[in-house]
């Protein structure tokens, strides 16, 4: 139990570096800044797969099948969605959009999974989700009223960032549970050489997203200077950055963590990467968090402390007549 913690705690203090690139890279568009993560994140998984190359081995042709779709759905098409929401919304209000995931997917998790994982209590899991649903409203409430002070706030641009965080929400309530079905499934194979299989996968779909990117941006005249865009060292950097330490190193964390943890009670660690997002765009802004700010952000460890000591009940199978 306490090693799964550690491991999600670093997975999302990792995490929360993804939601620095788009306020570091304004003027870059969010589908670029998704490939080119994907596609540095692909190209750092080639060495690492050589040397896990026998591990790879084994993965058979359904479990590549698998690593794409978690490629597509949980890495790119998430990440188009998470970033261009930061472009519209800024980063608060879609950290704390995504900081229902621990709610989302512990609900989730216990109503699909409870047969494998055992049922968490919900008389005993509610205290922590409500802690949690609370500490994300304290925050969300001090970015509405910032919101409304704000002369020049554009209300469409907000309500664009809001829907594209709910779909990154979706994508990653998915994510999770189908990559912790593997896991599971697959007791005896190394959380790291299923992150490296996922970076493998992820390369040919990030390059192939850059090919269409680049062609498309091309085709309708855009002045964008492809393919690396006005800052093309500091790009190549922070992308470089952001596909070892989040993508790679982040990825096999969270891993690690799903193969020790109930799904349920892992889904709920999530909120480390809200935490870790949080504090890294208050350091980029140069300011304390507000006081409301601070109870809620202490409502969410209040939280995560409450359901890591919920242990789950075994689920005793109903007996079938013949």
């Amino acid at each position: 139990m306490l090693t799964g913690t550690l491991y999600a705690l670093a997975a999302g203090l990792l995490w929360g570096l993804v939601f620095v690139g788009p306020l570091l890279l304004p003027e870059y568009p969010a589908a670029l800044q998704s490939v080119g993560r994907y596609l540095a994140f692909g190209l750092i998984a080639l060495p690492l797969a050589w040397m896990d190359r026998a591990s790879l081995a084994r993965l058979t042709r359904a479990d590549w099948l698998e690593a794409v779709k978690l490629a597509a759905i949980g890495n790119l098409l998430y990440y188009v969605c998470l970033a261009s929401a930061i472009q519209r919304a800024g980063a608060p209000l879609p950290t704390m959009i995504i900081g229902t995931l621990p709610v989302v997917i512990a609900i989730s998790a216990n109503l699909r999974d409870h047969r494998r994982d055992g049922r968490l209590p919900w008389r005993r899991l509610f205290p922590s989700l409500l802690l949690i649903a609370m500490g994300i409203a304290c925050v969300n409430r001090v970015e509405l009223l910032a919101l409304r002070a704000d002369p020049d706030a554009d209300l469409t641009r907000y309500a664009q960032g809001a829907l594209l965080a709910l779909v990154a929400v979706a994508c990653w309530t998915w994510y999770p549970l189908r990559n912790a079905d593997w896991l599971r499934a697959h007791p005896d194979r190394s959380p790291r050489t299923w992150a490296t299989a996922q970076g493998v996968a992820t390369l040919p779909l990030a390059l192939t997203g850059y090919a269409l990117l680049w062609s498309g941006m091309a085709a309708l005249g855009h002045d964008f200077p492809m393919p690396l865009g006005p800052r093309p060292w500091f790009f190549i950097g922070l992308m470089a950055v952001i596909g070892l330490f989040a993508s790679w190193i982040g990825t096999l964390c969270w891993n690690a963590a799903s193969q020790r943890l109930p799904t349920a009670l892992v889904g709920q660690l999530i909120v480390f990467e809200t935490l870790a997002a949080l504090a890294y765009a208050y350091v980029l802004r140069g300011r304390m968090p507000e006081p409301l700010t601070l109870v809620g952000i202490g409502l969410l460890v209040c939280g995560v402390m409450w359901a890591v000591r919920v242990k789950p009940e075994r689920v005793v199978a109903e007996a079938h007549s013949a």
